[in-house]
């Protein structure tokens, strides 16, 4: 099946959004915690490098060590000639690694083939090179998706998922970790503080991917999970945010006791929930809402200043029917309001194509208009563009305009 993108279910998933909601008090935090309030920093202007599937990098699988580490440098070079100062690399895509990991094997996005060396350290040239070029290095990685199919024989006979069958749930098409088991937590955190205590990462970076998105007519079977470790809640949906929170705050910790420079990022769809089934939520008829279907609690994640940023996929264009980019910005911007949390709006650099059906994407001016926009709002600290090869192509010359209207010179890191 063809690779839609982590994005992909977005435009469907849209729904109205039309105002900004009342938010609650932020929790309170002292100076030097997690969430404090920090000195002003230069905006980030980041791009995120999609490695599943071969989506951004490297181009194919199988081409050489020298071929993939000239494509990664070719792609920082683009971020420097863009005027960014941060790349959102992803380096643990399906349960694998782009590093010499001790936990999970080498990803198959490299050679083709799953756990075999590439001859290379992808990870560690990335930061070596980004930071030479003034450039943070932000790993990006997904905690429970293992495969994208569902027959564990496709996987190296060492991998974790093999020998530990009760971890895994099949669902849609793909193989997850099931968040349930306290065991899997710990063991997705292992394996990506691997990558943390080895590099000096700028930041570790999870996209939208917790509980799967919704496929209609199936069941998460979780039910022997749910038995085990779910008595004590009112409803399964609570369980699952309950498991969600703890992954989320446990890693927060961790990542403060190993490595505290390191910031902790979380890139959400936009839509937390809908106002008709919470009125903190926003006024919105989404398909998909993330506390209610991804049983992932990102507001209040921000509220408790657990991460240190938040990058809302905000891939509406302004004037959506349904789901306008100028309702959306400002009901986050509300809610990190107080709470020292970095908010970096997602911009779909991807849907600017002069041959999109929608108007709005084919013109050019359209992201650039969302940046001016943004900067109406304090709380806005920056923008993420995805993705890498858009950025390096930009076919109708929507990123062109972005730097040549809001980036006449180049940014430091953060």
């Amino acid at each position: 099946m063809a690779y839609m993108g982590r994005r992909g279910v977005l435009a469907a998933a849209a729904g109205v959004l039309a105002a900004a909601a009342t938010a609650a008090p932020a929790k309170a935090v002292r100076p030097g915690e997690r969430g404090a309030p920090k000195a002003v920093a230069p905006d980030f202007r980041g791009m995120w490098v999609a490695s599943v599937q071969n989506v951004d990098w490297p181009s194919e699988s199988g081409l050489s060590a020298a071929e993939q580490r000239a494509e990664l440098i070719g792609l920082l070079d683009t971020a420097v000639a863009r005027r960014l100062n941060a790349v959102i690399l992803q380096v643990r895509p399906t349960a694998d690694a782009m590093w010499p990991s001790a936990r999970e094997p080498w990803s198959q996005w490299l050679t083709g083939e799953q756990g075999v060396d590439p001859g290379w350290d992808p990870l560690g040239t990335a930061v070596a090179e980004a930071h030479a070029r003034g450039l943070e290095l932000h790993a990006w990685f997904n905690p429970y998706r293992v495969a994208n199919h569902t027959d564990r024989s496709l996987l190296v006979p060492e991998h974790p998922a093999r020998r530990n069958r009760g971890w895994t749930v099949a669902y849609g098409g793909k193989l997850y970790y099931n968040p349930g088991l306290p065991q899997v937590r710990r063991f997705v955190q292992e394996a990506m503080l691997d990558a943390v205590a080895r590099y000096p990462l700028d930041g570790v970076h999870w996209d939208d991917y917790f509980y799967p998105y919704p496929v209609e007519g199936e069941d998460f079977d979780d039910d022997d999970a749910y038995e085990e470790y779910g008595g004590s809640f009112a409803t399964r949906a609570d369980w699952r945010r309950h498991n969600t929170d703890t992954l989320v705050h446990e890693m927060s910790g961790r990542l403060r006791a190993l490595r505290p420079a390191v910031r902790f990022g979380i890139s959400p769809f936009a839509v937390w929930r809908n106002s008709d089934r919470d009125p903190l939520g926003s006024p919105t008829q989404a398909g998909v809402a993330t506390y209610d279907d991804l049983y992932a609690d990102t507001r209040k994640w921000v509220r408790e200043g657990w991460i240190d940023y938040i990058v809302p996929q905000a891939y509406w264009q302004l004037g959506h029917p349904t789901a306008d980019y100028a309702d959306i910005v400002p009901w986050w911007a509300h809610t990190v309001a107080g709470t020292g949390v970095g908010l970096y709006v997602g911009e779909a650099l991807y849907r600017c194509d002069a041959e999109s059906p929608t108007a709005a994407w084919r013109d050019p001016r359209e992201l650039s208009r969302h940046v001016r926009f943004a900067r109406g709002y304090p709380q806005v600290r920056g923008h993420v563009y995805f993705s890498a090869k858009q950025v390096a192509a930009d076919p109708n010359g929507a990123m062109a305009r972005v730097v040549a209207d809001h980036y006449p010179a180049a940014a430091p890191p953060r």
